[in-house]
């Protein structure tokens, strides 16, 4: 069977990117897979299930190679292999057994008239090969050179070669496949490992090879415009590039770790993000209280939660909502991670001088009808946003404290004066993001009326007149990567600045008293939320506890 026909069967590659890629294959040369990977049109990581299929040779199982010691054999040849990506896992009575990511290295078959005996191939990623060939280190180039005074220009030849280039991409091309929001690359029991954040929650991806630490790091630092020759300190650095015909924005932080740096890559897809109100998955009956806050035209409405909780993706939400030719937008952020059509976008530079308070007194004079304040971290700013609320605008902001009430205290501890919050405040929503269970593997809990009873759900139901209580689990698949769980949605405890939160004293009694007078209201806590997610089976009661519990 062709190639062509073989890749449009087995993976699904349309017949008109097969022409393209044949016809650029004419034209310029190359391979086909290789270049249906760089259109796009064939994911990297299914090259050795390629070539596995086609060439009918197995796929390496690397946890059973993982603790094998590196072969007795001729260095010269096993540092051909190497230097071909192929790594000699065996030699006995029936041969030589190599793992090898592609089987038609014309330089590694060559290597092969010198081996007189049977040779068997496995086909292995890009990973595995880099950490099987960490047992070899004895004949890496890469290890034997001297950083000396000519230590940049060394470095930037191992962060250029095919090996490191070839890698990275493969890791962060993965990471989005998979929906990852993070990359964190860091040592790990003399090893180097990459990590995936995906729905929250980081998941080891590989284990590399030690010796692609240095190469990475350079690399990565070379790419965000890091300065390659400092390792004392932290750095920041920004890449934008186009991975699989997609358009990428990674801000890249480096950390000095006493074995090394790690490196955690965020990636930010503009495309990828929805401010749609459906789509935060707030309960009914908290939506419909926060689209009345939306219709007011002064005051403040606070978002509070701990980092990572999506407080200023929710931002964005909101003010998407009222985005409109009438009114005048203005957000002051640190930093400016996605671009809002049709908003002013300010990004605060605390170097120069240019803090939040500052920027925020330079906003109101630009007449906006609507502020968007990233963060109140002091007094100065907490002020300023709400005396901004009661001379007209609409302002949003977050805070960090763990619940609704919590932001009154939070507040007062900044200093602000009691009546500016009462005066100001419209609205205060805690949020957290918990894990939707994967819509293609979501079945009935085991547990399902164990939990009810531990949990008492029952009364909980009738409380929100829920009629009936199927709890769900996700059991793995491939759509959720065998953790059961894809995407994430907001839990929430809404607190509106009535009348009577207004009067409550302000002292160490107002939180429970706030959450008190919520209660009889019959709105729910962060937690209680969750369990009214639960129940619904949009969730499971283990996320909801781990976090919200």
């Amino acid at each position: 069977m062709q190639l062509e026909q073989f890749l449009s069967e087995k993976f699904h590659v349309s017949s008109n990117d097969i022409l393209k890629a044949a016809d650029y294959q004419k034209r310029h040369g190359g391979r086909l897979e290789n270049i249906l990977v760089n259109m796009g049109s064939l994911s990297d990581e299914a090259i050795p299930a390629v070539y596995s299929h086609y060439f009918n040779l197995p796929l390496l199982a690397i946890t059973d190679w993982q603790d094998v010691d590196a072969v007795d054999a001729p260095a010269t040849i096993v540092e051909s292999l190497i230097e071909s990506q192929w790594v000699p896992l065996k030699i006995d009575s029936n041969g030589w057994l190599i793992a090898c990511r592609d089987p038609l290295s014309l330089s590694a078959n060559e290597v092969l008239n010198c081996i007189s005996e049977n040779v068997e191939l496995l086909i292995a990623t890009e990973a595995e090969i880099q950490m099987l060939a960490s047992k070899y280190d004895r004949y890496s180039h890469n290890e034997s050179i001297a950083l000396d005074s000519d230590e940049e220009d060394k470095l930037r030849e191992l962060a250029a070669e095919a090996p490191t280039v070839n890698l990275l991409n493969s890791l962060i091309t993965r990471a989005l496949r998979q929906g990852a929001s993070d990359m964190h690359l860091e040592p790990f029991d003399g090893r180097y490992r990459a990590r995936f954040r995906v729905d929250g929650v980081l998941h080891e991806a590989e284990i590399l090879a030690p010796r692609m630490q240095l190469p990475i790091v350079t690399r990565l630092k070379i790419l965000s415009g890091m300065d390659i020759a400092e390792k004392r300190r932290p750095q920041d650095g920004k890449i934008e590039m186009k991975i699989a015909n997609q358009e990428l924005d990674i801000r890249v932080s480096s950390l000095p770790l006493t074995d090394g740096e790690s490196m955690v890559l965020r990636f930010l897809r503009k495309e990828s993000v929805r401010y749609d109100m459906e789509v935060m998955g707030l309960s009914e009956d908290i939506n419909q209280l926060i689209k009345e806050d939306l219709t007011k035209t002064t005051g403040v409405i606070l978002l509070t939660g701990p980092t990572g909780s999506g407080k200023t993706t929710t931002l964005y939400t909101f003010l998407n909502a009222l985005n409109d030719d009438d009114v005048k937008i203005i957000t002051l952020e640190d930093p400016v991670e996605y671009k809002l059509e049709g908003v002013n976008q300010v990004q605060v530079n605390s170097d120069i001088g240019f803090t939040f308070a500052a920027g925020l007194r330079s906003v109101v004079r630009q007449d906006p009808d609507i502020i968007m304040l990233g963060e109140i971290r002091d007094k100065e700013t907490a002020q300023i946003a709400l005396q901004s609320a009661l001379t007209g605008h609409l302002v949003f902001s977050t805070v960090h404290t763990n619940d609704a009430p919590g932001a009154y205290t939070r507040l007062l501890d900044l200093g602000v004066e009691e009546f500016l919050l009462n005066a100001a405040l419209v609205s205060i929503v805690a949020q957290r993001l918990a894990r939707k269970i994967c819509e293609h593997c979501g079945s009935a809990h085991p547990n399902n009326d164990e939990l009810i009873d531990k949990y008492k759900l029952a009364k909980f139901a009738q409380r929100f007149d829920l009629q009936s209580i199927q709890l769900k689990i996700g059991v793995g698949c491939e759509q959720c990567a065998n953790t059961g769980y894809k995407g994430r949605m907001a839990i929430t405890e809404y607190l509106r600045c009535d009348d009577i939160i207004k009067s409550l004293d302000k002292g160490a009694d107002f939180i429970p008293a706030a959450k008190a007078h919520n209660h009889s209201l019959n709105r729910r806590t962060l937690l209680e939320d969750g369990f009214y997610k639960a129940i619904l089976g949009q969730t499971t009661i283990e996320e909801i506890l781990r976090v919200a519990g």
